[in-house]
C-alpha cells in the first residue's frame, strides 16, 4: 500500500484486465489503471504498489479512445464510487472488455482458446439494478465504497439502481452498518437493514423511509411463473436476468419427460421450478440449497410440483454423491467463489451426462472448467450476458458434455 498520494506519470494503456486496463509504469512495472481504455495515453496516480505490480487511477486523458464517453453518473470518477468501473466506456467497448476478460481466463486457467461474444439484454442500463447493498456513514446516510478501499462515498442517488429506490437516499438510517435496497418485482420496494449488536449482526426489514415492516417479501414473475423471494434470499440483481437465464439454462440443458435434473446452489428455485415443466410428472428435479430462507421460498415456489424435491444441504461432495447419478442432468449456479472444494471432483465421479454451469465470475468458472475438463467433460457451448452493465462483470452460461 502507498502511504499517500503519489506523483503522476503518463502510461500507455494496452489491454483490458480484471481490476483495470493494463499498462506499464516508467520503471517497467505492470499497472492496472481504472478509468482508462485500451489504446489511450493517460496520466495516472498510483494508489497501491507492490514489488511486482501497481494499481492506479487515470486522472487525465492525454490521448482518448474513440470509445470513450462521458460517465453519466457524477460519482463515477477517480477517488469516488468504486461500483461502476466502466461508465467511461461505450456500450461496444464494455462488451469487448468483458469478452476479453472471459477469453483471457479461459486461455490462462482452462487452456482453451475460444472467441467470446457478450449479449446485452433488452432495455436501458439505467435503473436496471433491483438490489443495491449500501454502507452507512456515521451520520446515517447511505454510501458506497471507493474502489479497493473501505472509504465511504456518500451518495444522494445511484444511476444504475431502480428509480423506485430514490426515497431511501433521503432517509436517515441511524446506527445501521449496512442497508440492502430491494425493488424486486412489482411490489413495494423495501430495505433489509443490518445493525451490529453485542450478540452479533441483527437484520430487520424497513420501508424505504425507515418504517418497520412485518412479513415483507418480493413477488416477481419470470418465465411464466411467479416467485416469492423473502428478504434474506438471493435474487439476480438485473431486472432482465431471471427470465433470460431461465431461457438460457432450459435451452442448453435439454431436459425432457422422465429426466432427472439436479439443481445445485438452487436458491429460491428459479431454475428448478422452470425445469419441472420440462421433465414432467414422470421426471424428477432435486434442488440443493444451504440457505434456510431460500429453501423455504423454494418449497413455496414449487408448491404443487410433486416432481421437485428441495434439500437443505450444503453443496459439498457428500451432497453431490447423494443427489447425482450417472446419466443425470445437472445445473450449477454457485456464488462468485465458484464450486466449493471437492464438488468438481465429485461431479466427475458421479458422471452426469451434461452440466450447465451458470457463473458470475470468469476466473472461478475457468478454474472449475479446467478441473471438469480433466475429468472428461468438454465445453460444447458458452454464452456470456451483460447483466452487470457499467462494470467489468459478466454472467456466463456454459454447457459441458461428458465425452469420456
Amino acid at each position: 500500500m502507498s502511504d499517500g498520494p503519489e506523483e503522476t506519470e503518463p502510461v500507455r494503456v494496452e489491454r483490458p484486465a480484471t481490476g483495470g486496463a493494463v499498462g506499464r509504469l516508467g520503471d517497467g512495472r505492470v499497472v492496472f489503471v481504472r478509468h482508462a481504455l485500451p489504446g489511450e495515453l493517460v496520466r495516472v496516480r498510483v494508489t497501491d504498489r507492490t514489488s511486482t505490480y501497481a494499481r492506479a487511477d487515470a486522472v487525465e486523458v492525454l490521448e482518448a479512445s474513440a470509445e470513450r464517453v462521458d460517465a453519466p453518473c457524477e460519482y463515477a470518477r477517480p477517488g469516488a464510487c468504486g461500483g461502476c468501473d466502466l461508465q467511461h466506456a461505450s456500450v461496444r467497448a464494455q462488451s469487448d472488455w468483458k469478452a476479453a476478460i472471459v477469453a483471457g481466463h479461459l486461455t490462462r486457467l482452462a487452456r482453451l482458446d475460444r472467441e467470446v461474444a457478450v449479449v446485452a439484454p433488452d432495455g436501458p442500463a439505467r435503473g436496471s439494478r433491483t438490489r443495491l447493498r449500501c454502507a452507512v456513514t456515521p451520520d446515517g446516510s447511505l454510501a458506497l465504497r471507493a474502489a479497493r478501499s473501505h472509504d465511504l462515498i456518500e451518495i444522494a442517488s445511484c444511476w444504475i439502481a431502480d428509480e423506485r429506490m430514490a426515497p431511501a437516499f433521503a432517509t436517515h438510517w441511524g446506527d445501521a452498518v449496512e442497508v440492502e435496497l430491494r425493488a424486486i418485482g412489482d411490489g413495494e420496494p423495501f430495505a433489509v437493514v443490518r445493525r451490529a449488536t453485542p450478540r452479533g449482526p441483527l437484520d430487520d426489514v424497513r420501508s424505504l423511509t425507515g418504517a418497520p415492516l412485518a412479513g415483507a417479501s418480493s413477488r416477481v414473475e419470470a418465465a411464466g411463473h411467479h416467485y416469492t423471494v423473502s428478504p434474506r434470499s438471493f435474487w439476480q440483481a438485473h431486472r432482465a436476468a431471471p427470465a433470460l437465464l431461465v431461457d438460457a439454462v432450459r435451452s442448453r440443458l435439454g431436459a425432457g419427460p422422465g429426466d432427472t435434473v439436479v439443481d445445485l446452489y438452487s436458491g429460491v428455485g428459479l431454475f428448478a421450478v422452470a425445469l419441472a415443466r420440462d421433465v414432467g410428472p414422470s421426471g424428477r428435479v432435486v434442488a440443493v440449497e444451504s440457505s434456510p430462507a431460500a429453501v423455504r421460498d423454494a418449497r413455496s415456489n414449487a408448491d404443487g410440483l410433486s416432481q421437485v424435491k428441495v434439500r437443505e444441504w450444503s453443496v459439498a461432495p457428500r451432497a453431490v454423491n447423494d443427489a447425482v447419478s450417472s446419466g443425470d442432468l445437472v445445473v450449477v449456479d454457485p456464488p462468485r467463489q465458484g464450486l466449493a472444494k471437492g464438488v468438481a471432483g465429485a461431479l466427475v465421479r458421479r458422471a452426469p451426462r451434461r452440466i450447465v454451469y451458470v457463473s458470475c465470475d470468469a476466473a472461478t468458472f475457468a478454474r472449475d472448467l479446467a478441473h471438469l475438463g480433466r475429468g472428461g467433460y468438454e465445453l460444447t457451448d458458452l454464452a456470456a450476458f451483460d447483466l452487470f452493465p457499467m462494470t467489468e462483470h459478466v454472467e456466463i452460461v456454459a454447457t459441458l458434455d461428458r465425452v469420456a
